[in-house]
């Protein structure tokens, strides 16, 4: 029996003539590397770097009700003034996460939602269930009409702002149409590795331009291309949960440390009663960050010990080449909630002491 082909994105060629170590990658052929996931890593914190994410799901909400089918869907609060977008999560009934998401509201009527690729599809379908009869609203699955770029870094706002002059002036989670190669791109202000960002949505035609556009005036901010290893080491230096990994639909955003994007007050929203009556009965394990003392590489899988209580397991895990140490995130029980609190981190049968942390990695460096 011949295996499932894997999905490649628009850019495909050019990463591979770029250098490329493609990988599989949730049914997609994507780079963990170019030229070495530590200098990649290196080159985001200090000049910038640009990451293919054609993988991520595109889905727009339009027509006279999209914003109340937007709050339905979402748990956060979000916005509908022009040009703003907002993180939240889309919940079960239960109150478990079926995704994370950034919803963009372009005009009043159109919104953008930014997905996940492992649930694309299963977003645009539970989507589609959940609007209710009488709601005067389209949904249109556009994934495979975009390719997006995200490029990442210090110098990426001057490097974005020679392209595209309009940015200067984005906020972060800001979106704005703009002219590109006889088209319209769509321009985000985002980022998922703890620096400043920006994500652009073209035709798959329009994003091999701006690929070979942005690598040509690149050169002169210290622009690489970067692949997923680097991605992976740099959200996780930031505290970012990576949906499918550190959160599920077994979670609720309360246990993944999430808290923060429900908004109960807001009126209602699919999960809301879920969660009122899981938060009133308390958790028993929350997503935790945690940082090792001594040496060591720690990974997902590794248990989390306190003399010989095992507190949890760890979800996500790696050396942190910005903090030349181990970090790693994991569901952990109420005793090692609080920042600072001395655990152990087993990795290859040897206890490692390590601490626990709260947010980023980053800003809580010793």
């Amino acid at each position: 029996m011949n295996a499932t082909p894997l999905l490649r994105t628009p850019l495909f060629d050019h990463l591979v003539q770029a250098g490329g170590k493609m990988v599989d990658f949730h049914g997609w052929e994507m780079p963990m590397q170019f030229g070495g996931i530590l200098a990649e890593h290196r080159a985001v914190r200090t000049t910038c770097g640009v990451f293919d994410v054609s993988h991520m799901g595109q889905i727009f909400v339009t027509g006279p009700d999209a914003h109340r089918l937007v709050e339905r869907l979402n748990c956060n609060r979000m916005t509908a003034e022009p040009g703003r977008g907002t993180y939240s999560h889309l919940l079960a009934e239960d109150g478990g996460i079926l995704d994370d998401a950034i919803t963009f509201c372009l005009p009043s009527d159109r919104f953008l939602a930014i997905v996940n690729a492992a649930t694309d599809a299963a977003d645009f379908a539970w989507m589609q269930q959940q609007v209710p009869e009488g709601l005067d609203v389209t949904l249109d699955h556009a994934s495979s009409r975009y390719g997006m770029l995200a490029v990442q870094g210090p110098n990426a706002p001057a490097l974005m702002a020679e392209i595209f002059p309009a940015v200067q002036t984005l906020p972060r989670f800001g979106a704005i149409e703009l002219p590109f190669a006889d088209e319209t791109a769509i321009v985000m202000h985002t980022g998922y590795t703890g620096e400043e960002g920006f994500e652009v949505a073209l035709s798959p035609q329009g994003i091999g331009v701006f690929w070979d556009e942005l690598l040509t005036r690149g050169a002169a901010y210290g622009l690489v291309p970067c692949g997923l290893g680097s991605r992976d080491t740099l959200r996780m230096e930031s505290g970012y949960l990576l949906y499918g990994v550190d959160a599920d639909a077994t979670r609720t955003p309360y246990d993944a440390n999430c808290g923060w994007v429900v908004k109960l007050n807001k009126g209602d929203f699919i999960g809301r009663a879920a969660l009122i009556q899981r938060k009133e009965a308390g958790f028993t394990e929350k997503l935790t960050g945690i940082r090792l003392l001594e040496r060591g590489v720690p990974r997902a899988g590794c248990a989390v010990w306190c003399a010989d209580r095992r507190l949890g397991t760890l979800t996500s895990a790696t050396f942190a080449p910005s903090l030349e140490g181990g970090i790693g995130l994991g569901y952990l029980t109420p005793e090692a909630w609080a920042p600072g609190t001395r655990v152990e981190v087993e990795i290859h049968n040897r206890k490692v002491p390590a601490e626990t942390v709260r947010g980023s990695f980053r800003a809580n460096r010793v």
